[in-house]
């Protein structure tokens, strides 16, 4: 055997004893990282399936009423803060938080806040709101976002929010309206270049949508001022 391969033996040796020694020596220590990663993996199912698997389905039973209310005008203000015998959608997002209930109870409050001419409660509703994965929904909420900020006169948020949402789930339905509500914002900001760019959008990449029916008036207006 050679000097140099009687070297390499001697200094993994060494090292292994290392090892040997630190896990001797440090043994007490690893046996409580070791139960604690074992606790942490329990209490993370635990979590899951025995709290919040039970708040999800009630929260599902409790937002049904909720639901009703949306759809009738004149109770859209029990939609929000329900009726005393059912929570609206306020005490759904409050009491069931990181549920998919409260994540949808984001959205309808912030819709509601909309209507209402309540356009920061709306940024905060729908700010709130995690994507998913739904094609209509989720451009819905990024498009209404845009409205929100376009009523607060933050015209460099609406754009972005309407950028998003006309490329999220590209569709003949939701792409199209945020395209002419994105051009509708680039004129108010004289910007008729980007504007006409976002109406020509419309008429090239969905032709049979509701919106490209008229968008030629909106191309003619914008073009007109460049």
């Amino acid at each position: 055997m050679s000097k140099d391969q009687k070297h390499n033996i001697t200094e993994t040796d060494n090292q292994l004893g290392n090892t040997s020694k630190f896990v001797q020596e440090n043994a007490k220590s690893l046996a409580v990282i070791g139960a604690a990663i074992i606790a942490l993996v329990l209490l993370y199912f635990g979590y899951q399936n025995f709290y919040l698997a039970p708040r999800a389905e009630k929260a599902a039973n409790e937002m049904f009423k909720a639901e009703e209310y949306l759809a009738i005008d004149s109770l859209k203000d029990r939609a929000i803060s329900g009726d005393g015998s059912y929570p609206g959608f306020e005490k759904i997002v409050e009491e069931y938080s990181n549920t998919k209930s409260a994540n949808l109870a984001n959205a309808y409050l912030g819709g509601l806040y909309l209507q209402k001419g309540e356009f920061q409660k709306a940024t905060d509703a729908l700010g709130k709101y995690s994507s998913t994965g739904s094609p209509i929904i989720d451009p819905l909420v990024l498009g209404m976002l845009g409205d929100a900020y376009s009523e607060l006169k933050d015209y460099s948020k609406a754009i972005t929010f309407y950028k998003k949402a006309a490329d999220k789930s590209k569709n003949a339905f939701t792409s199209p309206l945020f395209l002419k509500k994105l051009g509708l914002v680039y004129e108010e900001q004289k910007d008729f270049k980007s504007a006409a760019d976002a109406y020509n959008k419309i008429r090239t990449d969905f032709p049979e949508s509701v919106e490209a029916a008229s968008v030629d008036t909106y191309i003619a207006r914008a073009e007109a001022q460049q």
